[in-house]
């Protein structure tokens, strides 16, 4: 592997666009660029605009490295390839006009191999009290080869020097000749101090503040567009963006005759009710509740049609595109959690929901007992009220993001709202809102791990796959909706909440065959929600063979830990 030749630092240049220039070039020709107001002893190259008293420019003064001006860069990206360096080298000139060249001394003498650094065999005992400025100048001195000392080293090895800030009594008595800390400054530059204008005392511990003080504020700006970017949807549904026509207000509805309708139901013609409800969807014309309820307790019997069903499935979507919940006043809302649930049973949307998954799964814990043995077109109108549900909750997530609550109903809060919202009423009681995994979001979790373990024949396993893919967008929603509502008044709260639910995830997900496991992972729609899953599934898995992973922060190489992960379970 090719050594690179040319990693540079930068020091004194204030400007943002001068320096993204400089950034640009460096990379353009192969370079390396360090960030930070600190030397790194790895680094070649020190980019500065006239000698400055800053740890960089001394610390390559001591390790014999090359210090040019911007211009070489900018030269060199001219030029198409690096030049040589010597002509750019920074110099300053002294009383005489003649010009000095700071560095070239021990740059010299390093290359001929003469020195290794500037403070070659220097032992010293360095007593600086200020913690910050003692790190300082002993990288200092690092860099120019001095073996350093926090504390008086044991009687075998003898020191040469004690550098000391300020000078007291007892650096005077140690076992060696004591220098205050600018004797560093002089030794590298000798009777050029004067004209250099370098004052290590006020100067050097500044750890160039010329370049941080132009980016002061960036860690607060970072944090600030971090937050801000946290707070953002990370899912998207642009296709709920006609689902409001503002030419029909919901205050005006259209009235209809649905007396028909019921008379039809009563004498057993379902086929005819329904296509009666299909010819008549407007915005804010609903047709009664009670005539839904009949026609959903007829389809879940298992003697309707495979048309009926689809028919019945295309009067939800209908209904939905003219008279979306959240676009409408409260009582829309309640019109479909009348709807939207068990005919039978009539306990929520959630155990509708459950027993609609489980009779996909081939379960016969539902509700109540339905029609059996299983039937597929049955199974079919399951996954079609799933998939309904789903476009529905993505409808309210869409809404809560992009802001339509506002315009449609403004005399309520945002919390107002998203509180009475259907999703919100499915899978978090009044008592659970503070929490993401609440009893219903558990029960969804562990009915998508038992969708994704379970095989079967062809077609059968394939339907599986396409339910356990559903639910898992359903989760996403769900926990994108929840993280909308509770992140920017408690991220601590979110936080805690994604963490729960992952590692709920990883215990009820350890069983599942390694390939099964990573392919529901990268299922995931929802980026934070993927993240943690994985990370989660992660030190699952480490604990379980014995390997202890922290609870630190997601980082670069945890995550290319969880990536290797992936990669070796894909080879068992």
């Amino acid at each position: 592997m090719e050594v690179c030749r040319h990693i540079f630092q930068i020091s004194g240049i204030k400007n943002r666009e001068k320096k993204r220039i400089l950034l640009k070039g460096i990379n353009q020709l192969g370079g390396k660029y360090i960030g930070g107001s600190v030397y790194k002893h790895y680094s070649t190259h020190l980019i500065i605009p006239q000698v400055l008293p800053g740890e960089k420019f001394l610390a390559f003064c001591a390790a014999g490295k090359w210090v040019v001006t911007p211009k070489y860069v900018l030269d060199s990206v001219k030029n198409g390839s690096w030049l040589d360096e010597r002509s750019y080298e920074v110099a300053i000139f002294t009383r005489s006009s003649a010009a000095f060249y700071p560095v070239r001394q021990w740059r010299e003498k390093v290359t001929n191999r003469r020195i290794t650094g500037a403070f070659q065999g220097w032992r010293v005992l360095l007593m600086v009290q200020e913690p910050t400025r003692r790190d300082m100048f002993k990288r200092l001195l690092k860099a120019g080869r001095a073996e350093v000392y926090n504390s008086p080293p044991p009687t075998f090895t003898s020191i040469t020097h004690v550098m000391a800030k300020p000078v007291t009594e007892s650096s005077k008595s140690q076992d060696a000749p004591c220098y205050p800390v600018s004797h560093i400054v002089q030794h590298l530059f000798g009777s050029n101090c004067v004209d250099m204008k370098l004052n290590i005392q006020d100067h050097l511990a500044e750890k160039d503040s010329y370049l941080d003080e132009d980016y002061s504020n960036l860690e607060a700006e970072l944090k600030s567009v971090v937050i801000e970017k946290e707070g953002q949807p990370r899912l998207r549904f642009l296709q709920f963006l006609g689902y409001h026509d503002p030419h029909h207000p919901h205050s005006q509805a259209i009235l209809a005759d649905f007396s028909n309708v019921g008379t039809m139901i009563e004498c057993g013609l379902f086929v005819e009710a329904l296509d009666s409800i299909r010819s008549s969807a407007f915005p804010g014309l609903l047709p009664p509740a009670t005539y839904l309820i009949s026609l959903l307790q007829y389809a879940q019997q298992g003697n309707a049609t495979s048309v009926f069903l689809r028919n019945f499935h295309q009067v939800l979507e209908n209904l939905l595109l003219t008279n979306p919940p959240w676009l409408a006043p409260n009582s829309v809302k309640k019109y479909y959690a009348q709807v939207l649930q068990c005919p039978q049973c009539k306990t929520g949307l959630w155990p509708f929901l459950e027993t609609a998954i489980r009779y996909c799964l081939s379960s016969n814990i539902t509700c109540h007992p339905l029609a059996g043995p299983t039937l597929p077109t049955l199974v079919d109108f399951h996954y079609d009220i799933l998939s309904f549900c789903l476009k529905l909750f993505q409808g309210e997530l869409h809404s809560v993001t992009s802001g339509d609550f506002v315009r449609h109903q403004a005399t309520q809060a945002p919390s107002t709202f998203s509180s009475g919202s259907l999703l919100y009423g499915t899978f978090w009681t009044v008592w659970e809102r503070s929490t993401l995994l609440s009893r219903s979001v558990k029960q969804l979790t562990q009915l998508i791990v038992q969708a994704a373990n379970m095989g079967g024949a062809e077609r059968e396993e394939t339907q599986k796959l396409h339910l356990a893919d559903t639910m898992l967008h359903l989760l996403s929603v769900l926990v994108e909706f929840w993280c909308q509502q509770h992140f920017r008044l408690n991220q601590h709260l979110v936080e805690k909440g994604l963490k729960d639910l992952s590692e709920h995830f990883a215990v009820v997900s350890q069983d599942l065959p390694p390939a099964v496991l990573v392919e529901l992972v990268a299922s995931i729609r929802s980026s934070r929600l993927k993240l943690v899953v994985a990370d989660a599934v992660f030190r699952n898995l480490c604990c379980r063979n014995g390997f202890t992973v922290g609870d630190e922060p997601h980082s670069l190489k945890k995550m290319v830990h969880v990536y290797l992960f992936y990669t070796l379970l894909l080879q068992f």
